[in-house]
């Protein structure tokens, strides 16, 4: 580690930035929505998440669970489909009982399960069909509206309330077989802009957080990923990945009630990497 990295990361452990409330993460159990649900909690948030794992996998969950707990701070968690919309409206009733209106300060969208297959394949059989494509928005693009109209129709959301919603440089470039992707990402920026214009007269602001590359479960899924590896590693200006707290500590700064004026935007948290 060079001594720049060292005063960096110095420097950031001795910011004492306090949140409270209620932050709710969709993708809790890994990547970006685990560390920014441990990051929130670290600066005094409760949490609550939701993951879809096997058993297999749902250590994990159990593991930031305890973490977060360990800080002293609560934390629900519920092991569901978090795109199915009836999940939507029981959990959020839930919620309203539980924890009380008015006491979601952040929420994440996390979620990245959807087709990699080509719109074009080598045969009908090996390219995307209907209902993968469908499914595919609906997880990773439409899911986000839904969870916002049951949160904010049940008066959920505090005043300042942030909206976060993690997209990829896939919105506006094209990768072998992320064309389902590709375009729930671009439906994803749609849907933050016109939040962000709706909910602006309630005080609630909505971005997109945009990750350089990022070495997550959900990146080893897409083919070629290693390809995409290398390449930023040669041209991020840091020469090195974006890692899942590079982006929880954006979303810790970004959910301070300094940021009240910063919302409809794509914010990308990626040390240059997307500048050549």
């Amino acid at each position: 580690m060079s001594i720049k990295e060292e005063s960096k990361i110095g420097n950031l452990n001795s910011v004492d930035i306090r949140l409270d409330g209620w932050a709710l993460i969709l993708g809790a159990s890994s990547g970006f929505g685990a560390a920014t649900a441990l990051k929130l909690a670290k600066h005094g948030m409760d949490i609550v998440g939701l993951h879809l794992d096997m058993k297999s996998t749902l250590q994990n969950a159990v593991n930031i669970k305890n973490t977060i707990e360990s800080y002293n701070r609560k934390a629900i968690f519920f092991n569901t489909n978090a795109a199915d919309i009836n999940n939507i409206r029981n959990i959020v009733l839930k919620l309203k009982q539980d924890i009380g209106t008015k006491s979601i300060r952040v929420f994440l969208h996390s979620l990245a399960f959807g087709s990699l297959k080509p719109y074009i394949g080598e045969s009908v059989d090996q390219s995307v069909n209907k209902e993968q494509l469908e499914m595919t928005l609906n997880v990773m693009a439409n899911s986000l509206v839904y969870w916002v109209q049951e949160l904010f129709f049940n008066d959920m959301f505090r005043i300042n309330a942030r909206i976060f919603a993690m997209t990829s440089i896939g919105s506006e470039r094209n990768w072998k077989d992320y064309g389902p992707v590709s375009a729930a990402k671009a439906a994803l920026e749609a849907h933050i802009r016109q939040l962000a214009l709706e909910l602006a007269p309630y005080s609630i602001t909505a971005n997109a957080i945009c990750a350089g590359v990022t070495d997550t479960p959900a990146l080893r899924k897409i083919p070629s990923s290693n390809e995409m590896i290398e390449k930023a590693l040669k041209y991020n200006p840091y020469k090195r990945l974006t890692t899942p707290d590079d982006v929880a500590n954006a979303i810790l700064a970004l959910s301070t009630e300094f940021t009240y004026w910063i919302t409809g935007n794509t914010i990308y948290v990626d040390g240059g990497e997307f500048l050549t």
